[in-house]
């Protein structure tokens, strides 16, 4: 699935670059020349990953990416940094920042997109395309299809969001909240009740396989996919 890539690089030919290849792979990409014009755009709605320059002007993109994580609202987006500076401290320097990756300059597109996918995969595996399948139910991101026990099953596209994000977080229990944001957005306002409607719905589509079971409540906290119904 395509992510949303906010691209914060000061440099306009590497920006181009960048964001032509990024939207060759699929992706959508915002941009922005520094960090305040970055957060600016945070706060407006979470991209699914940003790719940072270490030297930005004005706020450096180390100090950004700290920022980033010291906010709870941003704590888990991925950050990949770019510069060219390629000594092991500042690898560290990076890395201890809250950067999940680094590139440095020169590098080649591929490498930057395969990168950029590992670290989705990793971080955010609800914004790739790899089928998951989980107790004889698929999913299939590119196709927009789920089969229970190889039976299609017609969900709704919310209701495909909402089972997308479960099974590539399976086990962990999600609050309504978390999952407005995640599944809606946070810019979106959502009321929670509106989680329990779509989950009902969720829950209707798989009554067909025997797999609305897999969606579990959990008492006071929020929802959970479990391989392993109770």
């Amino acid at each position: 699935m395509p992510a949303n890539i906010l691209v914060v690089e000061d440099e306009p030919a590497i920006q181009e670059l960048i964001a032509v290849n990024l939207e060759h792979a699929g992706h959508q990409v915002i941009l922005a020349h520094d960090a305040e014009t970055a957060l600016d755009i945070v706060r407006k709605a979470l991209p699914d990953l940003l790719l940072i320059d270490w030297m930005l002007p004005g706020t450096s993109g180390v100090a950004l990416a700290r920022a980033l994580r010291k906010a709870t609202r941003t704590r888990q987006i991925p950050i990949i940094m770019l510069t060219a500076r390629a000594t092991e401290h500042d690898k560290v320097l990076g890395l201890d920042a809250g950067a999940d990756d680094y590139v440095t300059k020169p590098f080649s597109p591929r490498e930057l997109i395969a990168r950029i996918k590992a670290v989705l995969r990793r971080r955010a595996p609800q914004t790739t395309d790899e089928p998951i399948d989980s107790a004889g139910l698929r999913l299939e991101p590119s196709t927009r299809r789920v089969f229970g026990n190889h039976r299609p099953l017609a969900l709704g596209p919310t209701e495909f969001r909402l089972l997308h994000f479960l099974m590539t977080h399976a086990e962990r229990v999600h609050s309504r909240a978390q999952l407005i944001d995640r599944v809606w957005g946070d810019h979106v306002f959502v009321e929670e009740r509106t989680v329990d409607v779509h989950i009902r719905r969720l829950r209707k589509a798989l009554e067909p396989t025997g797999h609305d079971g897999l969606v579990e409540t959990v008492r006071g906290a929020g929802y959970r996919f479990s391989s392993q119904p109770l």
